[in-house]
């Protein structure tokens, strides 16, 4: 018998999570209320039910990222998506990539004497 996993980045996610759904939820909740948009209309709009949209807006961490996405693309803030996580924006992921390349190379610089 398989036991239920618990979730515990939903229930208690990091401060610095949890900060920042909450910010992109007031943020999406501002960009709506200045189009002068309802909930139900933005939810028809992105395929959702209105307590999805709701929810998202609370900054809720159960709130799938394709509900977060879609309110995005629906208020014509998706452009800057494709920047998160952007790989050559990534400092300590190149820095720790090209020390690993730098230690390959010097391995395979060894002299030997045979001829």
């Amino acid at each position: 018998k398989r036991m239920a996993r618990t979730n515990n980045l939903t229930k208690a996610p990091p401060f610095a999570v949890e900060s920042a759904i909450r910010m992109l939820g007031q943020n999406l909740r501002t960009a709506r209320l200045r189009r002068n948009l309802t909930i139900e209309e933005v939810a028809e709009k992105i395929g959702t039910g209105p307590r999805a949209v709701a929810d998202a807006e609370k900054g809720k961490p159960t709130t799938a990222i394709a509900v977060y996405t879609a309110l995005l693309w629906s208020y014509d803030l998706l452009g800057t998506w494709s920047a998160l996580a952007d790989p050559a924006e990534d400092s300590e992921g190149l820095s720790l990539a090209d020390s690993r390349e730098r230690a390959r190379r010097s391995k395979g610089k060894e002299l030997d004497d045979d001829f």
